[in-house]
């Protein structure tokens, strides 16, 4: 009750680092069908490209063994040599199908998802030998899933199947009299129909069961709003000890701002709104910002350069364009040096004019 409480909470889409981790701890995406196809079409193309040099390996195999088997030994090591012989050269035979098969059933997974390293799925869990736990997982939802789907799977391949060989019933029933030599050609080309038709039909089902995995384990990454908060936190930092900082910086930039104004040539105002604070010396390439800010900010800016005696001169397109142009402890750019010689030689000219 208290799992199903917990997963109705969980009403959040899942964040990439939530998938991710759920991954690397062995919690995939993993449909049966899947890998089931990959392995019964491995084995009809193995069946239909190695049978019958496999089976004619084979059969040569044992004729010989028939043939001579008066000629070997089967006391004591030689039997033991005798049989790895044998074995070996049925390996041999069969050897490329089965590495097919092998592949298929590795390629049958790996196509789900990457491959993940993980011993979390090994380690002891008691909800793996809780008999109500067990209890729970034989009438979930994933159980009544995969019952219902072994018996459509069950009554669909059997249906196309028993619709298949309903029209060969008559050659089926004359096997009993025909040639041992020519039943295995037959018998294999019915075997490789009847397995075409069962990879096309379980092809449509392990789509289907994919997708339902898929979304079974989709829903279950679900987060809830606390989790998705803490993973926020975790990766971004706490909101409020980030805002606290920024509030920081910008306070202590607005006290180095404000101490340098008074080493200032000239303000530039709007004149309420905006305040410029540029610095400019012979030998330096164009005037430097000090200082910039809007409203409450700027109003500072005029003050602290109005007790320290740096002239103040209003030219509102001017103030906006540099605020809008320039940031602090740089140059003006080329396209206003101009407008802003202007300002500074009328300044320079005051000076002057007052000594």
């Amino acid at each position: 009750m208290a799992e199903d409480q917990e997963q109705s909470d969980k009403t959040e889409d899942p964040t990439q680092r939530h998938l991710d981790q759920a991954v690397e701890h062995g919690d995939v995406v993993k449909s049966q069908e899947v890998s089931t196809w990959f392995v019964i079409g491995a084995g009809t193309l193995a069946l239909s490209v190695f049978g019958s040099s496999s089976s004619a390996s084979i059969t040569t195999i044992m004729r010989g063994l028939l043939a001579n088997s008066w000629a070997y030994r089967a006391d004591g090591s030689a039997l033991t040599r005798l049989t790895a012989s044998i074995c070996a050269e049925i390996l041999a035979a069969v050897g490329v199908p089965f590495l097919l098969l092998l592949i298929a059933a590795i390629a049958g997974n790996v196509i789900q998802h990457r491959l993940v390293w993980s011993t979390e799925s090994l380690s002891p869990k008691f909800s793996k030998v809780s008999p109500m736990a067990g209890f729970k997982r034989l009438f979930s939802k994933q159980a009544l899933a995969n019952f219902i789907k072994g018996l459509l799977k069950l009554t669909l391949v059997g249906t196309v199947l028993a619709m298949q060989l309903w029209p060969e019933r008559d050659r089926l029933e004359a096997l009993v009299s025909t040639d041992p030599a020519a039943i295995l050609p037959l018998s294999l080309a019915l075997t490789l129909n009847l397995l075409g038709t069962v990879v096309a039909i379980l092809f449509v089902i392990a789509a289907a069961d994919y997708l339902f995995q898929y979304r079974q384990w989709y829903e279950r990454q679900k987060m809830t709003l606390k989790e998705i908060k803490d993973e926020f936190k975790e990766t971004e930092g706490d909101p409020k000890i980030k805002a606290r900082i920024r509030q920081l910086r910008v306070g202590r930039m607005r006290k180095r701002m404000m101490a340098a104004v008074p080493g200032a040539t000239v303000v530039i105002t709007n004149p309420t709104h905006y305040a410029i604070a540029l610095k400019y010396e012979r030998g330096m390439n164009a005037p430097l910002c000090l200082a910039k800010g809007t409203d409450r900010i700027a109003l500072k800016i005029r003050e602290v350069a109005t007790e320290a005696g740096v002239p103040v001169v209003e030219n509102p397109p001017l103030a906006r364009t540099l605020y809008a142009t320039v940031e602090i402890d740089q140059e003006i750019p080329p396209e206003h040096y101009k407008a802003v010689a202007e300002v500074v030689g009328y300044v320079m000219r005051l000076k002057k004019a007052w000594q």
